[in-house]
């Protein structure tokens, strides 16, 4: 059977008129990391029609990802994620565009950033968060990331936005995002731990124990399919909603939302923050040293 596009996304309309699913049609997306979050991201943004996808990782996919990550099979373990993610979204929409970086992304960030709608964060570390929100800051672009947390989250930081190590207290201001020291790394994870503990309910989810040997650099980050792939698909509706010029109420700081509890969870007050704060951070500090 012959592809048509109009067939395709013909179920599309509803959600998003003509003239909405052109301007999808006709939009770029810069998604860097295509693993978890960011590969999840993409197979919605696949099936909603976006026509050119620039695709970043630096790994390839294995036997552990397949708890999790859309696009790993048996048939795509050992091979690149960005290569093997584009491959698979060609035959969802043979007509999409595809951009693939591996180890060179960087080189190619300050392009790839400049002709995309919108960049979403996929990549689990700092450095390439770093690289890629104060570039996106330079070209007056919009980043949309999401917590290392328990529970789904998103959060959409625009032209003039705090970035995450300004708003969160990296040490990291001053430094080059290829420069980062052991310590800067930590200090930084133990930031974002500490806002989802302040301002989430994550912590009554997992196994603390556990937590605590992840956040001590002991074992590797927790994930689950439930929790992974809901916040990619809270990354996809922001960046339809960005592409198309809808407003949403998300904003820099973001929220989490808590399927348990069938709830939205949204930052604390400041005073409010002020109080519990001190607590997560004793909480924190006990748990990484008792692991």
């Amino acid at each position: 059977m012959s592809f048509s596009y109009a067939e395709f996304t013909n179920r599309n309309l509803g959600f998003v008129d003509a003239e909405g699913q052109e301007k999808l049609r006709k939009a770029t997306v810069f998604v860097c990391g295509t693993g978890g979050m960011g590969g999840a991201a993409v197979l919605a943004l696949a099936r909603a029609g976006v026509g050119k996808l620039i695709l970043a990782d630096i790994d390839t996919f294995e036997i552990g990802n397949m708890n999790r990550q859309v696009f790993a099979f048996m048939d795509t373990v050992g091979q690149h994620k960005a290569q093997a993610t584009a491959e698979i979204v060609r035959t969802i929409n043979p007509e999409i565009e595809t951009v693939i970086y591996g180890d060179d992304w960087p080189d190619h960030v300050g392009e790839s950033v400049a002709a995309a709608a919108v960049t979403i964060n996929g990549t689990d570390d700092l450095a390439a968060g770093l690289l890629l929100y104060r570039t996106a800051r330079a070209a007056g672009k919009t980043v949309i990331d999401a917590y290392a947390s328990s529970l789904p989250s998103v959060y959409v930081t625009r032209p003039g936005d705090p970035m995450p190590e300004e708003r969160l207290g990296y040490p990291t201001i001053g430094t080059a995002w290829n420069a980062l020291t052991a310590e800067q790394r930590s200090k930084a994870f133990m930031a974002e731990i500490e806002h989802v503990m302040v301002h989430s309910s994550a912590r009554k989810y997992i196994d603390m124990a556990l937590a605590g040997e992840m956040a001590a650099g002991k074992r590797k980050r927790m994930s689950f399919a439930p929790m992974v792939i809901t916040t990619g698909m809270l990354m996809a509706y922001e960046t339809i909603a960005i592409i198309l010029g809808q407003t949403t109420k998300t904003d820099c700081r973001g929220w989490f939302f808590n399927p348990y509890e069938g709830k939205v969870e949204r930052p604390l007050p400041g005073l409010l923050s002020a109080i519990i704060t001190p607590i997560a951070r004793r909480q924190i500090a006990k748990l990484v040293s008792a692991a």
